[in-house]
């Protein structure tokens, strides 16, 4: 390197230094200032009354960070059990049903004689049975029996848990009738799947998705609905005493025809936008 060199390489060295000073100069300006936490000093008892006040207000985000500081802060107590279970609620409500879902199993499998223990079960329940409602399913008529069953046979699973275990529960009569509900959009989605088949000329199959509705989910209105089906599919594969005995079963069983899909006591007349999905067939 030559003398002649030096002088740039020396302003090249200062500009170097200038830039990386700053830099930190910069970094000094939007590193945060640390501010103090306000939680610090709280009892497990603070954590909770604030968490509860943010869940009362329908602040959920902010409930869950208050509920699980009062966990990771004081992990044992009548606090820590009652914020497992109303954090497994605020994630619900927060529309984060897999957090909520694990929660709840958390508890059940730490405190299994616990006293609430079967509010856990029925709120498993409930966020299986509506797990997956967004826009459309909120605004719009559209039929749940055409969705995947999944969560719905989970929602099952979960009262009928309910219901086993713990009898005398307060929330078994709720549970006793979304089982109802359940079973008949179920019905309806074996009844679509065979439906699917008789279109498509597959037959058997479409039979047996139909013996499936008579022996899994007695006492819906997809029962009478199944039993035609099968008369009919009988008939295609030229079974006709089967057929016949389908049709012996439906007679007289229902005597003054196919009864309604729609349970008379909630029965109500159909809106604008019902009449409009049907007509466009969206479900379809």
């Amino acid at each position: 390197m030559t003398l002649m060199n030096r002088p740039s390489i020396k302003k090249a060295f200062l500009i170097l230094l200038l830039a990386s000073l700053a830099a930190c100069s910069t970094m000094d300006l939007v590193t945060p200032i640390d501010t103090p936490d306000k939680t610090a000093n709280w009892s497990a008892a603070d954590f909770y009354d604030e968490a509860k006040k943010s869940l009362d207000d329908e602040n959920y985000i902010n409930a869950i960070e208050l509920y699980e500081g009062l966990e990771s802060r004081y992990p044992f107590g009548q606090y820590a059990q009652q914020a497992q279970i109303d954090l497994a609620f605020a994630y619900y409500k927060n529309d984060e049903p897999e957090s909520a879902i694990a929660t709840a199993n958390r508890f059940i499998r730490i405190h299994p004689r616990h006293k609430n223990v079967d509010y856990l079960y029925y709120l498993k329940g409930l966020i299986n049975f509506n797990r997956g409602i967004g826009f459309l399913e909120r605004y719009l008529p559209t039929d749940k029996s055409q969705r995947d069953p999944g969560a719905a046979i989970e929602s099952l699973d979960d009262f009928a848990t309910l219901i086993r275990r713990f009898p005398n529960s307060q929330y078994v009569a709720d549970s006793k009738q979304r089982i109802i509900a359940l079973k008949s959009n179920l019905a309806l989605h074996e009844l679509n799947v065979a439906n699917y088949y008789m279109k498509r000329k597959a037959y058997v199959a479409s039979i047996n998705r139909a013996k499936n509705i008579i022996e899994q989910y007695q006492n819906t209105t997809a029962v009478p609905r199944a039993l035609l089906l099968m008369v009919d599919a009988y008939q295609h594969i030229n079974m006709n005493d089967l057929a016949a005995d389908a049709q012996r079963v439906y007679d007289l069983n229902y005597p003054n025809g196919t009864p309604p899909l729609e349970n008379p006591k909630y029965a109500h007349e159909k809106t604008t936008s019902e009449k409009i999905w049907e007509f466009l067939e969206l479900d379809k």
